[in-house]
């Protein structure tokens, strides 16, 4: 019998009042509910600053993908400040550079275009999470 893939856990800044925090959300959304269901899993940044043991386990227990929206990586450090190894962190902002026809706008959501951006985004962070399911790149 073969073994259990991993779960993988995917945490987007909470970015509120940015474009490229909204971006960061959608992208997790996208990967979580449509992309990879069952496999990835989101929690909450608020849940990991306040300590909530559920969402301590859940980040220490499995790898961690994040998703910033700016350069402050406040997912990333959160992980790591609960004692979790994220095992790949993004910017939202990349998925951007690399797709310029794809201009996100909004705040509290993006408008299609950053819709489509986060299909794209979410289908690259996609392959990162199969690997880690698989167990490689630990």
């Amino acid at each position: 019998m073969g073994k259990k893939p991993k779960q993988v856990v995917v945490l987007p800044c909470s970015g509120i009042g940015k474009t490229f925090g909204a971006l960061a959300r959608e992208t997790a959304y996208e990967l979580v509910e449509r992309v990879r269901p069952g496999l990835a899993t989101l929690t909450c940044l608020p849940l990991l600053v306040i300590n909530d043991p559920e969402a301590v386990a859940l980040v220490t227990e499995n790898p961690v993908i994040t998703i910033d929206g700016c350069p402050k990586d406040c997912a990333k450090k959160s992980v790591e400040a609960v004692g979790g190894r994220v095992a790949k962190a993004y910017e939202a902002i990349k998925f951007y550079k690399e797709h310029k026809d794809l201009k996100p706008e909004g705040i509290a959501e993006v408008n299609d275009t950053g819709r489509k951006l986060a299909q794209v985004a979410a289908a690259e962070v996609a392959r990162e999470v199969d690997k880690l399911a698989a167990g490689e790149g630990e």
